[in-house]
């Protein structure tokens, strides 16, 4: 409507006023309702194709939509392993912060996992004082051992000597039987020793692996009963929280509740342009978006990116190939805005459902000093006519309470 009563002002008056001053016809009487398009078919014609151009130009060099929000990622509140509710320590509705209990699960026998594993702690330590004493016994086997060994073989030095001197205190069967003597001290020297080291490595290698393992399983059993006390992840409030101390929570079939994190879809909206504008978005382009649930406020916003697929041809593998025909959508150009100035979205939740139009600026280019006259004019016409586009989205901003409570049935 506003280009059309700018168009006629350019076409239809000046038609009329030819009309009126220099042929001197009168409505109502030369220019009634059905001879109307015959007297003024020249201005008519003109504000038809006006308007059509100038609509066209507006919308491609400054795009607008309506399909712009903010998306929040929601953080279902689950255990890790199903159980019984004990405990409640939140209620819904609540800001909680990071580490803040939730709620707490039946843990009696994760309890009686941690007991057990802590006793097998306690067992290891007892094996290592036995292994201790054991190694004391063995190390005094040994030095008996050796003991004897020497005796043994100083007393088959001595009579072995006699013998060879011929003396007859000393009988060949008792330097043979003193030499099978010593070979029996020295297995007995080398099984004190054997036992000695097995008792080493029992302390050593074997008691500390089971020192290990049984901290491991202590640990994991810890882990385990950790995990019957559920936490907030991050700040946010808890949502859908209707938990009941008996209530049996199941991490497949049952959550707890919904965790909307506080910072979540806060300064960032998505928008989702006609795909004929996809020439035209760029990052740093200005915009300006006015919102369902902050009317009569238009936000000055900038575009950081823009996402460089179309989310209409996404494909996921299966047993059939894809038809172009079957897309029931065409897709959007997805452009990724935020406030040109700091906090400046802080009064929209998120989830607010928005519409925004973007400018397309020329200021750089009108600077360059080669530019041709008639690129200089059309520059600065396709700059002005975003005023246009402008003053339509505030005009559209202050119907907006009107339009939603009057024409749509309060919704």
């Amino acid at each position: 409507m506003l280009e059309f009563l700018a168009c006629s002002m350019l076409t239809i008056l000046p038609d009329y006023l030819f009309r009126r001053f220099w042929q001197g016809k009168r409505i109502g009487k030369d220019i009634t309702l059905f001879s109307m398009w015959y007297e003024l078919r020249y201005g008519l014609s003109a504000c038809f194709i006006l308007t059509v151009s100038l609509i066209t130009l507006i919308f491609y060099f400054h795009p607008s939509t309506t399909s712009v929000s903010s998306y929040f990622r929601t953080v279902t509140l689950l255990s890790e392993t199903p159980g019984r509710v004990v405990d409640v320590m939140v209620k819904n509705n609540r800001a909680v912060k990071a580490g803040d209990p939730l709620f707490k699960l039946d843990d009696s026998s994760q309890r009686a996992a941690v007991a057990t594993a802590r006793a097998a702690t306690y067992e290891v330590d007892a094996a290592r004082l036995l292994a201790t004493d054991d190694l004391r016994v063995a190390q005094a086997n040994l030095d008996a051992a050796e003991a004897a060994f020497e005796q043994t073989k100083d007393e088959f030095e001595r009579k072995n000597t006699l013998y060879q001197e011929n003396s007859p205190a000393v009988t060949v069967r008792e330097v043979e039987r003193l030499e099978n003597l010593i070979q029996e001290r020295l297995a007995a020297v080398d099984s004190a020793h054997s036992a000695v080291e097995s008792v080493k490595h029992r302390l050593e290698t074997q008691i500390p692996a089971q020192m290990d393992s049984a901290e491991a399983a202590l640990h994991q059993a810890e882990v385990e009963l950790a995990k019957m006390i559920v936490y907030a992840g991050e700040d946010g409030r808890v949502e859908q929280f209707g938990l009941q101390v008996g209530d049996y929570i199941n991490p497949i079939l049952r959550p707890a509740g919904i965790l909307v994190p506080s910072h979540s879809g806060r300064g960032r909206f998505q928008a989702g342009f006609g795909q004929l504008t996809a020439q035209i978005l760029h990052p740093g382009m200005l915009a300006e978006m006015s919102c369902l649930s902050s009317p009569m406020r238009v936000t000055p916003m900038v575009i950081v990116s823009v996402q460089d697929v179309i989310p209409a041809g996404q494909i996921r593998p299966s047993d059939s190939l894809r038809d172009p025909q079957d897309n029931k959508r065409p897709g959007t150009v997805i452009a990724f805005l935020e406030p040109l100035y700091e906090g400046g979205t802080d009064h929209l939740p998120p989830g607010s459902q928005c519409e925004v139009n973007a400018y397309t600026n020329n200021h750089e280019r009108l600077q360059d000093p080669d530019i041709g006259t008639g690129e200089f004019v059309a520059l600065h016409v396709i700059d002005t006519v975003g005023y246009a586009h402008a003053l339509i989205l505030r005009f559209r901003a202050i119907l907006m309470p009107f339009r939603v409570l009057v024409f749509s049935g309060g919704h």
